[in-house]
């Protein structure tokens, strides 16, 4: 890039973007983190909220985990009445995961929690001129993470 010929700052920009997105990640979870759920667990459960039943197998594929971590993770979240099962019905041999209506509940609460948090944070540290520039960068960081 002219005026960048090292490409000095598009290191920094993915430096810093990595650096504060994973720091709003962890922090938005503890928002929403209730005692009894593991930060895995509360990822199935706002993965299954958002994209709907899914396999073991998928899930496990998804979040990047083993297939015996996310039997752990899924017997958990069933234990605690948060997961239903059921045939799938393209394909008899294998059970589909959703979220019963406790767990559903849940993962709203989860989203409201951190929707309100973000909001209030927004509105008690940032100008709306602040709020603006953030408005637009988020623009940005979606043009990059589009394919």
């Amino acid at each position: 890039m002219a005026g960048d010929p090292e490409g000095g700052s598009a290191v920094r920009a993915g430096r810093d973007v990595r650096v504060v997105l994973s720091r709003l990640r962890r922090r938005l979870r503890e928002v929403a983190a209730d005692e009894d759920l593991t930060s895995s667990q509360l990822s199935v459960l706002t993965r299954l909220s958002k994209e709907g039943g899914s396999s073991a197998s998928a899930l496990a594929v998804a979040e990047g985990v083993r297939p015996q971590s996310m039997a752990s993770t899924l017997a958990a979240l069933s234990q605690l009445g948060l997961l239903e099962r059921r045939p799938d019905p393209g394909d008899g041999r294998r059970q589909l995961i959703t979220l019963s209506a406790a767990g559903s509940r849940r993962a709203e609460d989860d989203r409201q929690a951190r929707r309100a948090w973000l909001t209030r944070v927004l509105r008690e540290r940032c100008t709306e001129d602040e709020r603006q520039t953030i408005i637009e960068a988020m623009a940005l960081l979606e043009r990059i993470a589009e394919p």
